[in-house]
């Protein structure tokens, strides 16, 4: 089978999946109660099922396992096969801790342990930031901080994808948009292995959307978005900053810039105010645009928009033929939606 072949395969078996599997998944959440009620700080106004990770992750890693089985990681190195591996297995343990905190209510130290654990894991079998950039500096080695650094990386992209699961379709759509953005650059990069990840990945996330977008029919839950998370820092690990330009390193940051910068801006608004940074309020950027009078749907393809335009950005700095021209084209629609959210927000003021 041609090479070429493999992605858009990967994308398709893993979306397929996800689009047959969501619904057994959900009759199964209803009859065993495993919902999410509603609360004051979260905007469903009905109890909903919050297994949808489980079709996710089920349509990502089968679709993962038809692409191995049929040769299309036949051609990468062993150690290569080993970053993918420990990729694999660490998305896993991403998603049964989700999982178990969706079933069981985890603790929060219970479930930071055990990422930690699992991200050590990972970095032990290749995946791993061995080098960071730094401004009007260049590129400086890691060495020992490789560790604690890679731990950080895996363990905050997976908690700041499901901190953003605030609204229906966010998370999956902003997951959705990053793979595939990760896709291309990865491509373009030479880093096909990665790039197959990332495929199925976005066909996972893009199918969920089908029932999860607004008005929703059933949550990813913990477990999607740990798995999520985790997935997309490990491609950006092993596909993007394995390079040595200074621009790869910084590629997987901008194009998860959306929920990194707003993990960190909750984070120190919460310090800030004297409160814990791991109790859950209403600081983070969609709740912001919800209480300014944005309508929920605007609210959450705004920021679908904004995740594009970082992406489109990153398309331009990888050097891909026309990246620039997809930038200009991200930039009209986010200066439209943005427009259109101003114009909501005054006509709410008054």
């Amino acid at each position: 089978m041609s090479a070429e072949l493999y992605h858009p395969i990967a994308f398709l078996v893993s979306m397929n999946v996800v689009l047959w599997s969501t619904p057994a998944v959900k009759n199964f959440g209803l009859k065993s109660g495993h919902v999410d009620r509603p609360n004051d700080r979260k905007v469903h106004q009905r109890p909903m099922v919050r297994l949808g990770g489980v079709s996710i992750f089920s349509g990502t890693i089968s679709s993962l396992a038809i692409v191995w089985l049929f040769g299309g990681f036949d051609t990468i190195d062993r150690a290569t096969q080993w970053e993918i591996l420990g990729a694999i297995l660490g998305g896993c343990g991403f998603f049964l801790i989700g999982l178990g905190d969706d079933v069981f209510n985890l603790t929060a130290t219970s479930r930071l342990v055990m990422q930690s654990m699992v991200a050590a894991g990972a970095w032990y079998m290749g995946v791993g930031i061995d080098f960071l950039s730094v401004p009007l500096y260049g590129l400086v080695q890691l060495g020992w901080l490789s560790l604690p650094v890679t731990i950080i990386w895996l363990v905050g992209m997976a908690n700041a994808i499901n901190w953003i699961d605030g609204l229906d379709g966010l998370a999956a759509g902003v997951s959705g948009i990053s793979a595939l953005v990760m896709l291309v650059v990865a491509l373009f990069m030479e880093q096909p292995a990665a790039a197959m990840i990332a495929a199925a990945l976005a066909g996972g996330a893009l199918g969920f959307l089908r029932y999860n977008f607004n008005p929703a029919e059933i949550f990813m839950g913990d477990g999607g978005a740990y798995f999520m998370g985790f997935t997309l820092a490990a491609v950006g690990a092993i596909g993007l900053v394995k390079t040595t330009a200074v621009t790869g390193v910084l590629l997987p940051y901008l194009i998860l810039a959306v929920p990194i910068l707003d993990m960190s801006t909750v984070i120190l608004s919460r310090i800030k105010h004297g409160k814990s940074p791991f109790v859950a309020d209403k600081r983070h950027l969609h709740h912001r645009l919800l209480q300014a009078g944005i309508p929920q749907r605007l609210t959450v393809v705004f920021i679908y928009a904004l995740t594009f335009w970082l992406g489109s950005l990153a398309l331009g700095f990888s050097g891909i033929p026309s990246g620039w021209g997809y930038a200009l084209g991200a930039t009209m629609l986010l200066v439209y939606l943005s427009w259109e959210v101003k114009r909501k927000s005054r006509n709410n003021e008054q």
